[in-house]
């Protein structure tokens, strides 16, 4: 990473103005999932340990630009205090006399976390005006809100005012992603899934000269089984999509990268609920038939793919993004389990790029079983796709 991180300024007693990612799920006023903000301590105590005055801001949800008390950060820190064992503050605003008032009045090595910033429609417009109020409560912008990656005033805005450098989670984000494909440990294997291809063709593009084999997952295999010429019943692809399909079938074969499909799926009559489960041979799926799962045999052939191409006892990277099957159904994740058991086993380099591949991780309890899993399903992508991001191109260089 090129860019200056809060190492590389003096923060020493300064107000900073940290520009996090606490879009948290929150139920019945109380958050549920706190990976995102445990994901930020080691900035925060950096900060509060060198006596800074810390602004925190976030959104949360899709509040439209106004006020909605469902998509109120307060549970956010309720929860934050209870995590670092430090009282996060918290006011009912971003911007307005009541901020200035309660951010003038912390003591250093204080935190305060401001209202949903999206609740004010500037914010995603990345209006200038609104970017300028946020930056007078500061004097140092620190942006360590990896997942939320696009241009709005408190992620890019802002830069435009403030001296702007990343925080550990962007650092780490950055480093653990982009070296993962630009300098893995090879062989170099990717497993990449989701709904459809044309979300994920940039991706795929950039992926498939890169790495030394490719495990397609989910709809995205679908729709390539379907251009093969498989049937595939009635399981959701993308059949317009046959020409660009064609061409990326074809970068690989360029490459001598091994494009692989599940030799084994999970089949059931129902999408919503499992009906008439059963596994069969990709080959065999019948006219009625929706495929909602790779087999658990898939993270086999995941691991037959590494020792074809290790020529020693050495390391192996993995990239993962995109469940294999329809995980929010209990029956339907066996597959995904497997995929996940396999990269455990396989000690190899892995990378989860976020998303509901790390929904998944997560509720498996397999988190700290991987090399890095990533906080943003998007920005990962952004990043695996050859693409920078816009805040952290704004971050002051080295």
């Amino acid at each position: 990473m090129t860019k200056k991180t809060i190492r590389d300024i003096d923060v020493q007693g300064k107000t900073i103005f940290a520009r996090l990612d606490w879009n948290v799920p929150v139920e019945d006023g109380r958050v549920t999932d706190a990976f995102r903000i445990e994901a930020t301590r080691e900035s925060l105590e950096y900060l509060w340990s060198r006596d800074c005055k810390i602004v925190i801001a976030s959104h949360l949800g899709r509040p439209d630009g106004k006020v909605d008390p469902a998509f109120s950060l307060e549970p956010a820190a309720i929860k934050a205090s209870e995590i670092f064992g430090r009282e996060v503050k918290f006011v009912h605003d971003c911007i307005g006399p009541e901020v200035e008032a309660a951010v003038k009045a912390l003591a250093p090595g204080e935190m305060i976390l401001l209202e949903n910033v999206r609740f004010h429609a500037e914010e995603e417009a990345n209006d200038p005006k609104f970017a300028k109020q946020l930056a007078d409560l500061a004097e140092i912008f620190v942006y360590d809100a990896f997942a939320s990656y696009r241009a709005h005033a408190s992620t890019a805005g802002i830069s435009n005012f403030l001296p702007a450098v990343a925080g550990f989670l962007v650092e780490k984000e950055i480093d653990h992603i982009t070296g993962s494909i630009e300098h893995p440990s090879r062989p170099l294997l990717a497993i990449i899934g989701g709904a459809k291809v044309s979300t994920k063709l940039e991706i795929l593009a950039n992926l498939i000269p890169k790495v030394d084999a490719m495990l397609l997952t989910g709809p995205i295999a679908n729709t390539f089984a379907f251009v093969q010429g498989t049937s595939i019943g009635k399981s959701v692809a993308e059949h317009e999509m046959a020409d660009e399909v064609k061409k990326l079938i074809k970068i690989a074969a360029d490459a001598n990268t091994h494009l692989l499909l599940p030799d084994e799926v999970v089949v059931s009559a129902s999408l919503e609920e499992p009906e008439n489960l059963r596994t069969v041979k990709l080959s065999a799926v019948g006219a009625d038939d929706y495929i909602v799962d790779a087999a658990p045999s898939y993270g086999g052939q995941l691991k037959s793919e590494i020792y074809d191409f290790l020529d020693i006892d050495g390391e192996s990277t993995v990239i993962w993004n995109g469940p294999l099957g329809i995980t929010e159904v209990p029956e339907f994740r066996a597959g995904s389990r497997a995929m996940a058991d396999a990269i455990i086993e396989s000690k190899a380099i892995s990378i989860i790029g976020g998303g509901d591949t790390a929904g998944f991780i997560d509720e498996e309890h397999l988190h700290d079983k991987f090399t890095w899993v990533s906080t943003g399903g998007g920005a990962s992508l952004e990043l695996m796709s050859g693409k920078g991001l816009e805040c952290v191109d704004a971050l002051l260089d080295k």
